[in-house]
C-alpha cells in the first residue's frame, strides 16, 4: 500500500468517527429527544455536519484523490479502494462547489423544517409548514445547481438517491406500470372486499415488540448486530459494522402495520448486515443507491411477507404472541394483507395501489422543479392527483400532503426509489426462482434462510460496488424493465380475486382497451347499432362473434390467445404493450382472409 493510499485511509477513518457521532446524534434526535431539547440537539447536529463537510472538502483530501487517480497509483489499489477514489473524487468536486456557510444553513434549516412538519401534521395545519417547505425547495434547488451547474436540477436530485437512473428512464417505467395496473385496479374494485374488522381490537405493545423480534430473527436479522427503537416514522440507520438499527411505530388498536414495518425495515437492515466486512471504511460499505436498498426491504415485506406461504410455518406462533389472531383463519388473514383498495395514506396502502402513491409524488416533484409549482399550490395539486388516480380526496392535509416526512428535510428525488425497488423485485424474483425453484414451496417449507442467503450472495455482499443498473445487469442479465413485476401483480391478484378472465377484453381500432366479461355482448354494445338490427344482419350459419369482429374492426383478447382482423397501428401498439407487460401471450390469430371467404359465401361482397 502506497503512502498516499495510507494517508487517504487515515483521513477516511477520521471521517468515519465523525459520521458515527452524527449517527448517534440523529438516532437520539428521532427517537428520544424531548421537545425542549430539540434546539440544542439541532445545534450539535449542525456543528458536526459542518465539521464533516470541512473534512469532505479539504484541500488535503482533494489532493489525495487527484494523486490516487493517476494510473500508477490507481492501478495498485484493490477494487473497493478504486471505487472509493473514483466516487470520492466525484463527490469532492461536487461538494467543493457548495459554499460551507450555505451547507451549514441547509442542515440547520432542514432540522427546523422537520420539527415544523411534525407539529403541522399533528394539527393538520399545512400553513404552519408551508414556508418551511418553500425554503427547502429553494435551498435544495440551489444545492443541486451548486453541485452540478450544467445539469437539470431534478435529474441531479434523482441521481443523488439512485445513481445511473434519470427521469427519462423513470418516466418510461412508471408509464408502463400505470398502463398495466390501472385496468387491473379497476377490475379488482368490482370484487367483494374482505372483512378487516376481525383484526381490530386491543393489542399489547410489548407483545407486538416480542412478535417483531421473532419475525426479524425468522427472516435473518442478526440481533447481536442491531437494535430496535421507536419513532413516529419507522426507519433504518447503519452506524457501522455490527451496528444496524431499526425503529418501529406501534398502535394499540391494530398490529398488522407494525408487523409489516418490522419486516420492511428488517429487509433494509439485513442488506446492511450482509455487506462484505472487507469493505469496512470504504465507499463500498455505504449503500447510497436507495432504489436497490428499497428493493430489499420491499422484497421481504411484499414478495415474501404478503405471500400466504411465508406465514404457513409460523402463523400459530403469531397467535401465541397476539391471541386475537387465533380466531382469524390464515386464508382470511392472507386476503386482508392483500386487500386492494383506494387509501389516503401511503404507508397503509396495499402493494398494488402503493405504486400510484409513488407516481403521484413523482409527478408533484416534477411539477415543483420543472414547472415551478410553489409550496402554497401543492395541497390542491396533491388532492386533485389523488382523486384522479385513486378516486378519493383527503378531508384534511394530515391525510394528504402532510403525511410524509421526506420533503420536510428536502429529500426530493427519494420517493421514486420506492417504486424502482418494486420494479427491481419483479426481476429478482424471476431470477431467484430459476435457482431455488418455486418461491411458494421454499416459503411453505420454512426455508427463508435460503432466500436470505441467495440475496446475500447476489446482492448484499457487494454493498455499493455496483449501482442499481449494474446490479440488475449482473443478477438478471438484462436492462431494467417493468415487465416482470407486472406479471407478478397480474398473476397474484387475478388469483386472489378470482379473476382468471382479467385478460379478457377488446382492443378498439383506435387502440383503446376495454375489459369485458363477455366479448360478444361488448362488441354488440360498441357497434352503436340496436342489437335487434345486428342479429337480423348476422347470417344464421355464421359465427356471431367472428362476424362482429369483422363488423366492428375490434380485436378480442384472452390471456392465451387473441383474435381479430388485420390490426391497425394503434391496435398493434396496444397488443404489443400488453404482451410485453405479461398480460397476454404473444398468440394472435388474424382472421382477415377467413372472413373474406365467409363473406363471399354469404353473398356479402
Amino acid at each position: 500500500m502506497s503512502e498516499k493510499s495510507e494517508q487517504l485511509k487515515k483521513h477516511l477513518d477520521k471521517l468515519a468517527q465523525y459520521r458515527h457521532v452524527m449517527s448517534q446524534l440523529s438516532w437520539d434526535f428521532y427517537t428520544q429527544t424531548p421537545k425542549k431539547g430539540v434546539g440544542y440537539k439541532i445545534d450539535a447536529i449542525t456543528y458536526f455536519s459542518g465539521e464533516v463537510f470541512k473534512m469532505q472538502t479539504s484541500e488535503e483530501l482533494g489532493e489525495l484523490y487527484e494523486q490516487l487517480s493517476q494510473p500508477e497509483e490507481f492501478d495498485a489499489l484493490d477494487d473497493a479502494m478504486k471505487l472509493t477514489v473514483k466516487r470520492g473524487k466525484r463527490e469532492y468536486e461536487r461538494n467543493k462547489r457548495v459554499p460551507a456557510d450555505f451547507y451549514q444553513e441547509l442542515v440547520k434549516e432542514s432540522r427546523i423544517s422537520e420539527k415544523a412538519w411534525e407539529e403541522a401534521r399533528e394539527n393538520a395545519d399545512y400553513a404552519m409548514f408551508c414556508p418551511h417547505l418553500q425554503k427547502m425547495i429553494d435551498m435544495k434547488s440551489r444545492l443541486a445547481k451548486y453541485m452540478e451547474p450544467d445539469k437539470e436540477v431534478y435529474d441531479t436530485m434523482l441521481d443523488m438517491y439512485e445513481e445511473g437512473v434519470d427521469s427519462a428512464l423513470i418516466d418510461r417505467l412508471f408509464t408502463e406500470l400505470k398502463e398495466a395496473l390501472v385496468p387491473l385496479f379497476k377490475k379488482i374494485m368490482e370484487k367483494p372486499e374482505p372483512d378487516e374488522t376481525v383484526l381490530f381490537g386491543r393489542f399489547d405493545v410489548n407483545s407486538q415488540k416480542e412478535l417483531g423480534n421473532f419475525l426479524l430473527s425468522y427472516i435473518g436479522f442478526d440481533m447481536e448486530a442491531g437494535a430496535i427503537g421507536e419513532s413516529a416514522h419507522p426507519f433504518t440507520m447503519g452506524f457501522g459494522p455490527g451496528d444496524v438499527r431499526i425503529t418501529n411505530h406501534y398502535k394499540t388498536n391494530e398490529a398488522v402495520h407494525a408487523m409489516f414495518s418490522t419486516i420492511h425495515e428488517g429487509g433494509h437492515a439485513i442488506f446492511e448486515q450482509g455487506i462484505d466486512k472487507a469493505y469496512e471504511k470504504t465507499s463500498a460499505a455505504q449503500v447510497d443507491f436507495l432504489g436497490l436498498h428499497e428493493s430489499q426491504s420491499r422484497f421481504y415485506e411484499n414478495i415474501l411477507g404478503r405471500n400466504i406461504n411465508f406465514w404457513k410455518p409460523i402463523y400459530d406462533k403469531v397467535g401465541e404472541f397476539l391471541p386475537r389472531f387465533q380466531d382469524v383463519p390464515l386464508e382470511h388473514f392472507y386476503k386482508i394483507i392483500n386487500h386492494v383498495r383506494p387509501s389516503l395514506i401511503r404507508i397503509q396502502a396495499d402493494e398494488l395501489t402503493y405504486c400510484f402513491h409513488i407516481i403521484l409524488r413523482y409527478e408533484i416533484e416534477k411539477a415543483i422543479f420543472r414547472d415551478g409549482a410553489k409550496a402554497e399550490e401543492l395541497p390542491s395539486l396533491w388532492n386533485d392527483k389523488m382523486e384522479e388516480m385513486l378516486g378519493i380526496r383527503p378531508s384534511n392535509d394530515a391525510e394528504g400532503i402532510l403525511q410524509d416526512t421526506h420533503w420536510s428535510d428536502g429529500s426530493f428525488g427519494y420517493f421514486p426509489t420506492y417504486l424502482l425497488g418494486t420494479i427491481y423485485d419483479g426481476m429478482f424474483l424471476e431470477e431467484m426462482e430459476k435457482d431455488l425453484g418455486s418461491l411458494n414451496t421454499v416459503l411453505a417449507e420454512g426455508r427463508v434462510s435460503e432466500i436470505t442467503a441467495w440475496l446475500h450472495d447476489k446482492i448484499h455482499r457487494y454493498g455499493s460496488m455496483r449501482n442499481s443498473p449494474e446490479t440488475i445487469k449482473a443478477v438478471c442479465g438484462q436492462e431494467i424493465t417493468a415487465a416482470p413485476v407486472i406479471r407478478y401483480f397480474t398473476e397474484k391478484y387475478t388469483g386472489i380475486y378470482g379473476m382468471a378472465d382479467y385478460a379478457a377484453g377488446v382492443i378498439l381500432p383506435d387502440g383503446e382497451y376495454v375489459l369485458t366479461d363477455n366479448h360478444l355482448e361488448t362488441l354488440l354494445e360498441l357497434s352503436g347499432q340496436p342489437k335487434e338490427l345486428l342479429w337480423d344482419m348476422i347470417p344464421k350459419e355464421d359465427s356471431a362473434l367472428f362476424w362482429m369482429i369483422a363488423y366492428t374492426g375490434c380485436v378480442i383478447t384472452d390471456y392465451n390467445s387473441s383474435v381479430g382482423m388485420e390490426m391497425t397501428k394503434q391496435q398493434e401498439k396496444t397488443f404489443r404493450a400488453m404482451v410485453n407487460h405479461g398480460v397476454l401471450l404473444d398468440k394472435y390469430y388474424d382472421i382477415t382472409n377467413e372472413r373474406k371467404k365467409v363473406a363471399e359465401e354469404n353473398g356479402e361482397v
